[in-house]
C-alpha cells in the first residue's frame, strides 16, 4: 500500500523472526494475532499472495510492517488526553491527528452508522506513511513533498498500467500509490475527497485523504464497531492478513492512549532506511527480491524458540469465508455510491384550484458523495399542511427510487377543498437525512362563467313588475362557485354601456328603485335576482351581471304594452 521506504518489508518477505516478533507483540498488546473467526480476512491465500489487479484501494502496494511497542503509553483504563510524553511511538503530528478527528466527525454526519474510529485512520496512517513521513505537512496539510510507492508494474507488486496520464504518481506508464493513505489514482478517482475545503481533490492532502479513506472504509452497510465488519474494511485497503494484523496492533495501541507532538517531530518505523523521504522512489525490485538479506541480520538462536511456541494454532482456525475478501462484501456498492445530496430537479411553483390537479410534479436529484447521480435511492414524498391536498388514491405520503440520472419525479398532486398553504417534503437518507421541502398553494375556486339556469323571455307592461325572476349559476368549469359577488346593473344601449337612470329597476328595503345591486351566490353557485320592476318608458333595456373574477352576462329587459 505504502510507498516503498529503505528497507521496507512486503507480504511473503517476512522472515520466520520476524513473523514471530509480530505475533508475540500482538500478544503483549492484546491486539488478535489473527483475523477474527468468520471474518473476511481468511482469503484461504498466503499471507504474501498479492490479488491481481487494483482489487484494493492502494493495489496492494508494501507497506510498514514494524509493529508498535510492548509496552502501551498509557494503563489501560486510564484517560486517553494524555500529554506530551509517554512513549515516542504513541505522539502523533498535530495537523495529521487533526486531519484524522475531523474524518471522524464528518462521517459521524453523514454515516453514523459506519461508527468510523480515527484511531483507525491513525493505524492505517501509520501502516500506510508512518503518518505522513513524521508529519512532514504544511500549515494546510498538504505534504511538503510527494510520498510515492513503487510503480505497480507486476514485479513484485501488483499490475496495473497508468489511469491518470501521471498527474498524481508522475508515471504514465504505471500507477503507484500516492499520499499519506498510499491511494492508487484510480481508486482515487473514485473516492478522493476535498476535506479542506480548498477547491481541489489532493491525494497529497491529509485532511482529503483522510475522509477519502474513511469513506472507503464505510462503504456499503459497514458498522465498524463490529470486528467482522472492521475486517473486512481494512483487508479492502489490502488483502493481506499480515497487513490486517499490523494494523489492528496499531489500533489498539492508539485506542489505549496517543498523543499530540509538532508537525515533523513524528517517529518513523524503524524499517525506513536513509532514503525515506525520496518523494520519487527508483525501481523498488531491488528491496524486495532479496528476502535471504533479511535472515542474516536475525540470531536464529533466537527465532526458532518463539517460532515453535507462537505457532499459527494458538488463534481459532478461520471458517469459510462468506464473501471472497480480494472484492468488496455483496451489499457493498460502487465506489462512491454512498448518499451524498438531495437537491430539486426543476420544480416549479406549485399551485392548484380547489378540487384540480397541480400543473407541477416534485422533481428532485440524488448525489453521491462525488456530485454524480446517484440511482436507485429511496426517496420519500409527503404532503404536510392543513389543506386536503394529496397523491393519487388519496395518499399523503409516498416512496419512490431513483432512475439511473439520479431523479424521482412524485406522483401527481390534486387539491382538495380546503384552501390555503402547504408544503411537500422529499427524504432521502438513513444515517443523516437529506431533506428538500416545496412550498404550494390552494386557491379557491374563481367563477369564469355565468349563465341564466333559462332562457325565458322577460318582458313587462309600462309600470308593473316583470313575471319572471331571473335565475342564474357562477360556476368555475361548469362547477358551481359558492359565494361568488356578482353586481347587477342596469345599463344603457349605448356601445360603451353606462348605468341607466331610467328604464327597468330593483327596490331597496324601503322600496325606493336602485338600479345597481351587490349581491352573492348561495353553496351550488345559484343566485336568484331580486324582482324587477318597469317604469313607464317603454322600450328594450338591458341588465349586466358581472363578478370580480370578470365573468359577464347580458340579459335583455323589454318594456312594452301587452297587444290588444
Amino acid at each position: 500500500m505504502a510507498a516503498q521506504f529503505g528497507r521496507r518489508l512486503r507480504r511473503g518477505a517476512t522472515t520466520t523472526a520476524v513473523a514471530a516478533a509480530a505475533v508475540a507483540a500482538l500478544s503483549a498488546s492484546q491486539a488478535p494475532a489473527a483475523p477474527h473467526p468468520g471474518s473476511a480476512a481468511d482469503d484461504r491465500t498466503a499471507a504474501g499472495a498479492t490479488p491481481p489487479g487494483d482489487s484494493a484501494a492502494t493495489g496492494n502496494s508494501p507497506y510498514y510492517t514494524d509493529l508498535p511497542p510492548l509496552e502501551t503509553p498509557d494503563k489501560p483504563g486510564t484517560s486517553v488526553n494524555l500529554p506530551v510524553t509517554g512513549s515516542a511511538e504513541a505522539g502523533i503530528p498535530a495537523t495529521v491527528l487533526d486531519a484524522y478527528k475531523k474524518a471522524e466527525r464528518d462521517l459521524a454526519s453523514t454515516d453514523a452508522a459506519c461508527r468510523l474510529p480515527w484511531q483507525l485512520l491513525a493505524a492505517i496512517g501509520k501502516v500506510e506513511s508512518g503518518q505522513a513521513r513524521g508529519g512532514k505537512v504544511d500549515a494546510n496539510g498538504t505534504t511538503l513533498s510527494p510520498i510515492l510507492g513503487p510503480a505497480l508494474n507486476g514485479q513484485g507488486f501488483a499490475l496495473i498500467k497508468d489511469t491518470d496520464g501521471g498527474a498524481y504518481d508522475g508515471d504514465s506508464t504505471h500507477d503507484r500509490a500516492v499520499g499519506p493513505m498510499q491511494f492508487i489514482p484510480s481508486t482515487w478517482a473514485t473516492w478522493g475527497q476535498d476535506a479542506n475545503g480548498d477547491g481541489r481533490k489532493d491525494p497529497n492532502n491529509v485532511y482529503d485523504a483522510a475522509l477519502a479513506a474513511g469513506r472507503y472504509l464505510c462503504a456499503g452497510t459497514r458498522d465498524l464497531s463490529l470486528a467482522t465488519d472492521l475486517d473486512r474494511a481494512v483487508l479492502s485497503y489490502n488483502h493481506s492478513t499480515e497487513y490486517l494484523r499490523t494494523v489492528r496492533s496499531w489500533f489498539d495501541y492508539y485506542n489505549r492512549g496517543t498523543h499530540e507532538v509538532p508537525d515533523g517531530t513524528g517517529v518513523l518505523p524503524a524499517d525506513t532506511g536513509s532514503g525515506s523521504s525520496t518523494s520519487s522512489p527508483s525501481p523498488t525490485p531491488t528491496q524486495t527480491t532479496p528476502p535471504a538479506t533479511s535472515s542474516p541480520t536475525t540470531p536464529p538462536a533466537t527465532t526458532e524458540p518463539p517460532a515453535t511456541t507462537t505457532p499459527p494454532a494458538t488463534t481459532p482456525p478461520p471458517t469459510e469465508p462468506t464473501t471472497p475478501p480480494t472484492t468488496p462484501p455483496p451489499t457493498t456498492p460502487a465506489p462512491g455510491a454512498t448518499f451524498g445530496s438531495l437537491e430539486n430537479a426543476g420544480t416549479g411553483t406549485l399551485t392548484a384550484t380547489a378540487g384540480e390537479a397541480f400543473s407541477e410534479r416534485v422533481k428532485v436529484r440524488a448525489k453521491n458523495k462525488l456530485g454524480e447521480p446517484l440511482a436507485k435511492t429511496s426517496v420519500t414524498f409527503t404532503v404536510v399542511g392543513d389543506t386536503d391536498t394529496r397523491f393519487a388514491e388519496g395518499k399523503r405520503t409516498v416512496t419512490l427510487t431513483t432512475g439511473a440520472d439520479g431523479t424521482v419525479t412524485a406522483p401527481v398532486l390534486t387539491a382538495g377543498e380546503k384552501t390555503g398553504p402547504l408544503r411537500v417534503t422529499a427524504v432521502a437518507g438513513t444515517t443523516a437525512p437529506r431533506t428538500v421541502s416545496y412550498l404550494g398553494t390552494v386557491t379557491a375556486r374563481v367563477a369564469d362563467t355565468l349563465v341564466r339556469t333559462d332562457e325565458k323571455a322577460l318582458t313587462a307592461a309600462p309600470g308593473t313588475e316583470f313575471a319572471e325572476r331571473i335565475k342564474v349559476k357562477a360556476a368555475y368549469k361548469g362547477t358551481g362557485v359558492a359565494e361568488t359577488t356578482v353586481t347587477a346593473t342596469m345599463i344603457t344601449d349605448a356601445e360603451t354601456p353606462t348605468a341607466n337612470d331610467k328604464g327597468p329597476y330593483f327596490k331597496d328595503a324601503l322600496g325606493t328603485p336602485v338600479r345597481i345591486l351587490t349581491l352573492k351566490t348561495g353553496a351550488d353557485g345559484l343566485l336568484e335576482l331580486p324582482k324587477i320592476y318597469a317604469d313607464d318608458t317603454a322600450g328594450t333595456y338591458r341588465l349586466r351581471l358581472t363578478t370580480a373574477s370578470g365573468a359577464t352576462l347580458t340579459v335583455e329587459l323589454k318594456v312594452e304594452a301587452p297587444a290588444v
